[in-house]
């Protein structure tokens, strides 16, 4: 009696050939001995040793086929979008049906997966007419900016109904009789789909003609209280949630369970040694962005299309375009902004680095029963993470319009050196660069287990008004205080959330000067901190330059440049004093490093010392 063959199809380039060995590892580890399986890889310039690797995991029931399909895409390579790290191979999936017109149905798999059930279950599932079975996409299912994307501009009726296209049960008779590849190729002249690319394609041909299957086909490694880890049929590794690239993605030791059987496994390691920390953080940085072109497209829909077909757009560019800060420079710059310019030049001239130059609001004694530094209360924990909320929406906010922009990111690896809690101190120029501090230790994965607690001024905490008020006193803030009762509770605090490895952002600079690019001369007190609990300080400088966005004040946005720097750990062998001298000025001269490095010009100020006083006084002299 003849066996039925399962047709399953992968899509790669030559550098994902060791995962799909991984893939296929597992596939035929757990898949039923009953049926016959034939595998095609579609593939452009996979190299011959890799493919003669592959091919080692035919077996009786087992045929593996490699297709190149160079010359299938040269034919629409120009019209084949992609984007970060999408390839063309991504697209390979949109052929089968017209490639292979002698099967009736197919499985296609992404080879970032680890199969742990039985694939004959997949392919057995009934399509009826349905064009595709698959999974709805987790990445869709618990992000609101993604919801509305897969409804307003993908166009399917329900954003539940978004399937992820890396596990699919393709009904190839019905997908011919739909003309798939044609309507496909229309659409890929017409429409542009920038955020999942040939998934969405997917989704807005197969409307109304996808039969949705259960998540453990497709389980993605985020967090979901629905899944259960027996059930799981399909890990499926996507987006940035490589195993290979990060320690601590769910459901990896799947993936290292038949990584370790095949003949890649060294070279696996070898591509995971080498991801540095600024790889991963740009992986982390990418679903930002991704989340940012989703809302981008949903802004697109709407009102905004109506007027334009009524040839009204142009109209309402120019009549807003004047408050728009980035799309036009005739903003007048801010008075305000101007006067705390001078104001800055006035005060670096007297050489009062401390002060500062914004009008800040008057002063009340913060007294030990108006604070509680280490959230001890219930009311306070959850002020807190209501606060920690609102201020992390208030950031994407920021990131969004372009009011806070984070260019780049130098030394990510440094932060691997932090081992236990750390005063961080970085200069203070903004009302908003703590917010960079905080994203970019959290998009850095340092922070899942810790938390980052800024120090603040006294009145920033007891009178300061509306909505930043209600940040400053519940996001994880430690106030100064006048009052010395409070200042005892406020150092025992310090010590207990040092001694619990989390980390403290203080601004040694002690003033805050608006765009200011220079280091300022440090105060004492975080090294104090630092040296009294015996933990390192890692300095953060940011640099900055001017972007192209104007903003509400007349002045352009500033791109900036974090530097993290290597922390500078207390030296065990001397006194609290000693190290506090020695690392406040190690910090500084590493600043000065970074400051002179980015802006190719050595550090000066503008000071009038003593001295200099003098001697003019001499020449003037000398001149009557």
């Amino acid at each position: 009696m003849n066996r039925e063959t399962i047709p399953i199809f992968f899509a790669i380039d030559n550098g994902y050939t060791k995962f799909l060995a991984v893939a296929l590892q597992s596939l035929l580890d757990n898949a039923s001995k009953e049926y016959d399986y034939s595998i095609k890889v579609l593939h452009t310039n996979v190299e011959e040793d890799n493919i003669k690797k592959i091919k080692k995991f035919e077996k009786s029931n087992v045929n593996i086929e490699f297709v190149d399909l160079n010359y299938y895409i040269e034919k629409i390579k120009d019209k084949l979008y992609t984007r970060d790290y999408y390839s063309s191979s991504t697209y390979f999936r949109l052929f089968i049906p017209e490639l292979y017109p002698q099967y009736n149905k197919a499985i296609y798999l992404d080879s970032d997966i680890i199969v742990l059930g039985d694939i004959s279950e997949l392919y057995n599932i009934d399509l009826k007419k349905n064009l595709v079975a698959a999974a709805p996409d987790d990445i869709i299912q618990f992000n609101k900016v993604f919801q509305d994307y897969a409804e307003k501009v993908v166009g399917v009726a329900k954003y539940q109904n978004y399937f992820n296209a890396g596990v699919l049960l393709m009904n190839l008779d019905e997908l011919r009789k739909f003309h798939f590849q044609d309507k496909f190729c229309y659409l890929l002249g017409t429409v542009k789909y920038s955020v999942a690319q040939d998934q969405d394609y997917l989704n807005r041909l197969c409307k109304g003609r996808t039969k949705i299957i259960g998540r453990q086909w497709d389980v993605m490694p985020i967090v979901n209280e629905d899944t259960k880890e027996e059930n799981i049929k399909i890990v499926h590794y996507n987006f940035a949630y490589k195993p290979w690239h990060f320690e601590d993605v769910p459901y990896n030791e799947y993936f290292w369970k038949y990584a370790k059987k095949t003949e890649f496994y060294n070279d696996i390691l070898k591509e995971k040694d080498s991801y540095t920390e600024e790889d991963r953080f740009k992986d982390r940085e990418n679903e930002n962005v991704l989340r940012e072109l989703a809302q981008k497209e949903c802004d697109c829909v709407g009102d905004d299309r109506y007027l334009a077909e009524k040839g009204m757009i142009k109209k309402l560019y120019e009549k807003t375009k004047s408050k728009l800060g980035s799309s036009s420079n005739n903003v007048e710059k801010s008075p305000d902004r101007l006067e705390i310019l001078e104001e800055i030049e006035r005060l670096e001239r007297e050489g009062k680095f401390d002060v500062d130059p914004e009008k800040d609001p008057p002063t009340i004694e913060l007294t030990p029963d108006k604070v509680d530094y280490l959230k001890s209360k219930g009311t306070s924990r959850l002020m807190t993470r209501f606060a920690n909320k609102a201020g992390e929406l208030f950031l994407n906010e920021l990131l969004r319009k372009n009011k806070l922009i984070i260019k780049q990111v130098n030394g990510v690896e440094n932060l691997n050196l932090l081992t236990k809690g750390a005063i961080i101190t970085c200069n203070h120029f903004n009302p908003f660069d703590s917010f960079t501090v905080e994203k970019v230790l959290r998009s850095s994965g340092k922070m899942k287990k810790r938390k980052l607690y800024k120090v603040i001024r006294e009145g920033n905490y007891t009178n300061f008004p509306g909505f930043y008020g209600f940040l400053f006193r519940n996001c994880d803030t430690l106030p100064l205080s006048s009052n010395l009762k409070t200042m005892s509770i406020f150092m025992k605090a310090v010590t207990e959330i040092l001694n619990k490895g989390n980390y403290i952002l203080i601004y040694p600079e002690q003033s805050l000067w608006w765009n200011y690019r220079k280091p300022k001369p440090l105060k004492n007190g975080a090294f104090k901190l630092a040296a009294k609990n015996n933990v390192p300080v890692l300095p953060i400088f940011i640099t900055m330059q001017d972007s192209d966005i104007i903003g509400d004040d007349g002045f352009p946005v500033q791109e900036y440049i974090v530097n993290i720097a290597q922390p500078i750990f207390p030296d065990e062998n001397l006194n609290v004093k000693q190290n506090e001298e020695i690392m406040k000025e190690k910090n500084f001269e590493t600043w000065k490093e970074i400051y002179e490095d980015f802006y190719k010009i050595p550090l000066t100020y503008t000071t009038i010392t003593k001295e200099q006083v003098i001697d003019d006084e001499r020449e003037a002299d000398n001149l009557l």
